[in-house]
């Protein structure tokens, strides 16, 4: 759509120096636009120009750095729980210690290995697991 060309080449420098002064941050301020751009050349051909383009990028672009802004701000918060539901919910965790403090307790058990070596050996490591 030739007018979509047309309105990127004229108003895209507008649009994110708008935003640029609305959060403060060219990265997001230059994505917020892109990305509106990318949504107004899906939509248009099928729905028409809007009455104001340039406000119709402008509010798609600042609607979606509000979007972008908040998945960011609450990142650390879902990744937190995301650890404590994985604590809660995994118990084999605990289970795969258990089987490696096996797996080494028969691996000191080892034929090529003399008796005496073996026995001190195994005294050793659960020596290490009660200290």
């Amino acid at each position: 759509m030739p007018e979509i060309e047309r309105i990127y080449r004229t108003e895209y420098g507008r649009a994110v120096a708008v935003l640029i002064r609305v959060f403060g941050d060219i990265d997001v301020a230059e994505e917020a636009v892109q990305d509106a751009f990318t949504v107004a050349t899906e939509r248009w051909p099928s729905t028409g120009l809007p009455p104001s383009p340039v406000g119709w990028i402008i509010t798609t672009a600042r609607n979606r750095a509000i979007d972008r802004l908040r998945r960011e701000a609450s990142r650390g918060e879902r990744h937190v729980q995301a650890l404590v539901l994985q604590q809660v919910d995994d118990p084999q965790e605990a289970a795969a210690v258990q089987d490696d403090q096996l797996r080494l307790i028969f691996t000191c058990c080892h034929p090529a290995l003399a008796p005496n070596a073996q026995v001190a050996l195994t005294l050793r490591l659960l020596e290490t697991q009660h200290a």
